[in-house]
């Protein structure tokens, strides 16, 4: 008798494809699109919770060029009837349609609500949430301003992507030298959000990246924090095959094919 394999739902972000070259991206790539293809039996839907992309800006006609094998390989995913979700990060926000039209891609701009298996899970990138960061949460309304994303547009792409390449080599990501930490439950702002969002609703997990930290927090005795980590020194992902969640680490087999 052959058994099958309980279908999961699988989370992962922070890519940051791109950065810091494009060497290093490409292999990055590479060991996504693996993953990608391992998952691809027994994965009932995919979450991707932003900065797919170190910079994703869409013209009317025009998007940066390269990534075709990730783009391809989620439309190989969604073309087989795998739900695939975007959530935009701050790196890669200013989308428009081409994930949906293109890829058949839902793309989420806020924190949103799911319920699977009787569960309940709030799913958003983290950008921007909790306690702090004003400067950048003043700076996240201008860049998502629709008026300031078409003046952004008549820029000439050669140039405006020029300008987003410069800033990307300059991302948290890309310039740190010194491995994340936890803050302790106090400082940790996404902690401190969801906490305040159990006064008023109750999730089973919240679900974020951002952080670039794997972390699996006990909120209550059912509710759980968990961050996604990054794809540059993680590899992290979270899976939840309809009773339990869990945080994991893909180990690919490199290659420079």
């Amino acid at each position: 008798m052959t058994t099958i394999a309980a279908r999961k739902i699988y989370f992962l972000s922070d890519f940051h494809l791109g950065t810091p070259d494009a060497s290093s991206s490409l292999q990055r790539e590479k060991r996504i699109v693996q993953f990608l293809d391992g998952i691809k039996e027994d994965a009932n839907e995919i979450f991707i919770v932003g900065d797919l992309f170190d910079f994703w800006f869409e013209y009317s006609n025009v998007v940066p060029k390269g990534y075709v094998r990730i783009l391809g390989k989620l439309a190989e995913l969604t073309d087989a009837g795998i739900p695939i979700h975007f959530f935009v990060g701050n790196h890669d926000m200013w989308m428009r349609n081409y994930f949906q039209s293109e890829l058949n891609i839902p793309v989420y701009f806020e924190p949103t609500t799911f319920e699977f298996s009787g569960k309940k899970f709030l799913i958003g990138h983290g950008d921007g949430l909790g306690p702090g960061d004003e400067g950048y949460k003043f700076l996240k309304k201008i860049f998502r301003n629709k008026i300031c994303q078409s003046l952004f547009g008549i820029i000439p792409p050669v140039i405006g992507l020029g300008i987003a390449q410069y800033f990307s080599k300059k991302s948290r990501i890309a310039a740190s030298r010194e491995p994340e930490k936890f803050l302790g439950e106090e400082n940790e702002w996404l902690i401190v959000y969801a906490k305040e969002v159990l006064t008023k609703e109750h999730y089973d997990y919240f679900i974020f990246g951002h952080r670039h930290l794997p972390i699996d927090f006990a909120l209550k005795e059912k509710s759980r924090y968990i961050n996604l980590g990054e794809w540059i020194n993680y590899n992290s992902y979270a899976v939840f095959d309809g009773v339990n969640i869990e945080l994991k680490y893909f180990k690919s087999l490199e290659t420079n094919s």
